[in-house]
């Protein structure tokens, strides 16, 4: 299931995001993040999939 949510949070942070936390605070704060700019969606998708986790 991580190989999913990785090629998830690459494609689409806020899903990859969904996939592990639900719709809790990290999602909306990374949907915020990835339509003001992708990078940073992309980046604290995987900060708070993989390294926060």
């Amino acid at each position: 299931m991580p190989i999913i949510i990785l090629i998830a949070t690459i494609l689409l942070p806020p899903l990859g995001v969904a996939l592990k936390h639900k719709l809790d605070r990290d999602f909306w704060i990374n949907l915020v993040l990835t339509i003001i700019f992708f990078v940073p969606g992309l980046i604290h998708g995987i900060y708070v999939n993989f390294v926060r986790s």
